[in-house]
């Protein structure tokens, strides 16, 4: 049995009965919701109805933090998150965060525990890869914000009146300095690109002239180079693989979709290139599996490379050229650097990188723009009078 009353302007009050306890009581369900009219309210009373029957719901002040995680993963996480970034945040909760709070009811977990919780991230022996030392500002950070993000999405969904994340500091950010190749290393590189093939070579001198992401690359499509105007939009990434396929995806963020410049020198390289690769596309025939989609960058069948392709082949190429080892990722902070050396402005290179904010650039490459600014107040050195000696 069903019934509903009404609470105030809007307001309605479900009651929906699951039968008896062992004393022979009614046991009864109930939940307060917002309605626009009778109607919507006989409409919620009919879906809460069929979850209580269903034994489906869980009354909010007993539901537990890891009860909570499950429906935070099914009705937002896979559906609003990117896969890589729900991967990500499972693999936290499950080694850290829900052997913690996994049998916590949401309603009782407060501040404290969480400022509790990530002090002892920050305590000497919490890694858990068999290394000494603590975890880095940086993963504790992103703790944190899977611990905010699932208890934000509790204080909008009503079952829990404030979330406790949101009056605890986040965790102090700090950027180590960035290894990145000099003029003279990207000379050596590129010398030794000449004997690679002309697949690579081209993705490993895009990474370094447009500071594109390693899935940004992998994601890239012809149709998204203009060729004539000399620009690349960037308007999808290949993150990871499910079953086998790749999963596309738009940028995360607005300032992720971009437009940007090539540089003159390399237009006709990429001409040629995209010749090249018309002729592989039509040698393989039936064998192209590419369907719509023409990567820049993919295996001789068309489909597109995993993500983690790139870095097994710039290690192994890195190891063979006998050339000091840097991450794949490494070359777009090599590009940033290069750019900030030859005085080109930060807001110009955020743009270029599609970094959320400048200030996210300045951050990350404080040290560069520092030592720039250094040489750039040194320009001033040829108008300041020599100070006379003998006065």
């Amino acid at each position: 049995m069903a019934s509903l009353e009404k609470r105030g302007k809007d307001s309605y009050r479900l009651i929906v009965e699951a039968g008896y306890d062992a004393n022979g009581k009614r046991i009864k369900k109930t939940k307060t919701v917002k309605a626009d009219g009778i109607r919507e309210a006989r409409k919620l009373l009919a879906e809460f109805q069929t979850e209580v029957e269903a034994g489906e719901y869980i009354t909010p002040e007993k539901m537990t933090f890891q009860s909570f995680v499950e429906e935070w993963r099914t009705k937002y996480a896979i559906k609003e998150m990117g896969p890589k970034t729900v991967d990500i945040y499972l693999g936290y909760l499950k080694n850290r965060i829900l052997p913690v709070f996994g049998n916590m009811r949401l309603d009782q977990i407060k501040p404290f525990h969480i400022v509790r919780f990530i002090s002892e991230l920050s305590d000497e022996g919490s890694r858990q890869d068999g290394k000494e030392g603590s975890l880095s500002p940086g993963t504790i950070r992103y703790i944190h914000r899977v611990i905010n993000n699932i208890l934000s999405r509790a204080e909008e969904w009503k079952i829990i009146k404030k979330n406790p994340a949101a009056d605890v500091k986040k965790p102090k950010e700090s950027y180590k300095d960035i290894d990145v190749y000099d003029e003279t290393e990207i000379a050596a590189l590129f010398e030794a690109l000449e004997k690679e093939p002309f697949q690579w070579r081209m993705m490993i001198t895009l990474a370094i002239t447009t500071g594109l992401r390693r899935g940004e690359l992998v994601g890239l499509e012809w149709k998204h180079i203009d060729l004539e105007n000399g620009t690349i939009e960037v308007k999808q990434s290949i993150s990871m693989r499910i079953k086998g396929e790749a999963i596309i995806t738009e940028p995360k963020t607005k300032k992720s979709k971009r437009k940007i410049s090539l540089p003159d020198a390399l237009i006709d390289q990429l001409k040629e290139y995209y010749l090249y690769a018309r002729k592989i596309r039509l040698q393989m025939g039936d064998k192209w599996i590419g369907g719509d989609h023409f990567f820049v960058f993919c295996n001789p069948d068309g489909k597109p490379f995993h993500p983690e392709t790139p870095y097994l082949h710039f290690r192994r190429f890195l190891k063979i050229n006998g050339l000091r080892y840097i991450r794949f990722h490494a070359l777009r902070h090599t590009s940033a650097t290069l750019l900030i050396s030859q005085g080109v402005h930060a807001k110009i290179i955020s743009e270029r990188l599609g970094h959320a904010s400048i200030t996210t650039t300045m951050n990350v490459y404080g040290h560069a723009l520092q030592t720039a600014d250094k040489e750039a107040a040194n320009k001033f050195n040829s108008i300041i009078p020599m100070k006379n000696k003998n006065a």
